[in-house]
């Protein structure tokens, strides 16, 4: 379908020229889009414009949740107003139609390489140090456990246990301890960047800590974007019964579009994500990283198995976005 310009959808649009732009973005747009996501709330409008309007109704059909519709349309109207004609092939990825800050940032976390290469989510020192020994580029101790004590030694042991490899130590959520035990950084999830004050990120940046935060579409990217973190997560890409999430799976279509917006950042691509899967994650989109769980901690040979998810990312990364030194 060919581009539809500006004059087609004046600024006095009827609702019926909105629903014939609506729907040549749902034409222009559903084979990489459209996905099982069912969100039955309702969200008001915000504005009256007729690109915002179209959009809204568009990127509803196609599946995203309210908060994600009410962004992407918010986007389109910008990207209208910025380019003078409205488009309904040219779906929005400029990060200012989305009202991102340009690079260099002052509140920027420490950077981590674009490419942080396999990312293995493990449930202890051992497996880390494991891990570690194998050759893992990216390691993440996500611990588990209500005894402060505990949680303190586990992470100090991480932090030892990569000490003369070249992986790269996160720790999942105890962002004090990781702090106190000097670990290359610290990966949180949306639940836990609400709990965050100014003071708490003021105290991991000062550290000198990497930030590396979930999303799970587009208004949650926005959101963390504006922290400035060292990498996002996006996902879940396909389904996974490792936790519950917030959205249904994100699809690879999601995932690329959500690479061209956050070029700037290194980004890591997770959920449900194999050796079968990594090829097809890793060939189109930007990411530089692919993380995996039950991939290494359910495999009979867990060193073979990161050993060939290594290869299969050196294989398909076909190019990352992101410039590590902003």
């Amino acid at each position: 379908m060919s581009p539809t310009p500006a004059t087609a959808l004046p600024p006095d649009a009827t609702d019926a020229q909105v629903q014939a732009a609506a729907q040549a973005i749902v034409a222009a747009h559903r084979d990489t889009f459209a996905s099982a996501i069912d969100d039955t709330r309702v969200a008001a409008y915000t504005r009256n414009e007729p690109a915002y309007r179209a959009a809204r109704r568009a990127t509803a059909e196609l599946g995203f949740i309210a908060q994600d519709a009410e962004c992407l349309a918010q986007a389109w109207q910008r990207q209208t107003e910025r380019t003078g004609q409205f488009d309904a092939t040219a779906w929005p990825d400029d990060p200012a139609d989305f009202g991102l800050a340009p690079w260099p940032r002052k509140n920027a976390f420490a950077p981590c390489p674009g490419a942080l290469g396999l990312y293995a989510v493990l449930p202890d020192a051992e497996w880390v140090g494991r891990m570690a020994r194998a050759g893992v580029p990216t390691v993440q101790l996500r611990f588990k456990s209500d005894d402060a004590q505990a949680i303190a030694r586990e992470v100090r042991t991480a932090v030892e246990a990569v000490r003369g490899t070249l992986s790269l130590l996160f720790i999942n959520d105890h962002w004090r301890e990781a702090i106190a035990a000097g670990a290359y950084g610290v990966h949180l999830g949306q639940e836990d960047l609400d709990t965050l004050s100014a003071d708490d990120l003021a105290a991991i940046r000062n550290a000198d800590l990497r930030l590396g935060l979930s999303t799970h579409g587009y208004a949650e990217m926005c959101r963390v974007d504006a922290v400035s973190p060292s990498y996002i997560a996006m996902g879940a890409v396909f389904p996974t019964t490792l936790k519950a999430m917030p959205t249904a799976p994100q699809g690879t279509g999601r995932l690329n579009a959500y690479a061209r917006l956050m070029r700037q950042h290194s980004l890591v691509a997770i959920g449900g994500i194999d050796a079968e899967r990594m090829p097809q994650v890793l060939r189109d989109s930007g990411v530089g990283s692919v993380a995996v769980v039950r991939a290494i901690t359910g495999a009979s040979d867990p060193e073979q198995a990161a050993k060939g998810l290594m290869q299969l990312v050196q294989e398909n990364i076909s190019g990352v976005f992101s410039d590590p030194e902003k």
